[in-house]
């Protein structure tokens, strides 16, 4: 199988790449829009901050290369955030294939810290991207940005407020955590979304 990630600026891609050589592929890193489109498979991982990303794939024209993607797409924690339609973080306008907003957390209580860093569980699971997993699964989490429920919202988790773990629309699927940090069950979500 063809899988290609989405090369950009951005920290934490090799262990989406070691994650998926577990599964036995070797992942080509790309930002070509001929490979790209051309693959089986896409993720969109990434760290960073939201308006110099978009600087980045605006100025390779990696966002209408996205946009326009037909296979499996998965956007990974800051890929899930750019995959809305806007985000507060740098006032940011995003790639918009999920029409809703990305928030920043906003503590009530002394203890809520952000970022939100650690497991969390995951209810709610609608998706063939989930099959095999239980509700309350534990999947780990680093940010300090949230997308609210949504009728994209395939998983919901709970810290401060509920609000989407996962998204699917169409061909796009993303997950707010990150499943090559996940243990069983996000190599679980990762077989899943190649099998797709």
């Amino acid at each position: 199988m063809n899988v290609a990630i989405i090369k950009y600026n951005a920290g934490n891609i090799y262990s989406v790449v070691n994650a998926l050589k577990r599964l036995g592929i070797e992942p080509c890193l790309t930002d070509d829009a001929a490979v790209l489109a051309n693959a089986d498979r896409v993720l969109f991982p990434g760290q960073g901050e939201a308006s110099g990303i978009m600087r980045y794939l605006r100025e390779h024209k990696l966002d209408e290369t996205i946009r326009h993607l037909t296979q499996p797409v998965l956007g990974i924690c800051v890929g899930q955030q750019l995959l809305c339609k806007h985000s507060e973080e740098g006032n940011t306008d995003c790639i918009g294939i999920f029409d809703t907003e990305v928030k920043k957390f906003c503590p009530q209580r002394h203890e809520d810290k952000v970022p939100a860093m650690g497991w969390n569980s995951i209810t709610n699971l609608k998706s063939p991207l989930f099959k095999g997993l239980n509700e309350n699964d534990f999947v780990y989490f680093v940010h300090s940005y949230y997308v609210p429920l949504c009728s994209s919202t395939i998983a919901t988790a709970n810290y401060i407020q509920p609000y989407s773990a996962a998204l699917c629309r169409d061909n796009f699927y993303a997950t707010q955590f990150h499943p090559e940090k996940s243990g069983s069950v996000g190599e679980t979500i990762l077989k899943n979304f190649l099998e797709l």
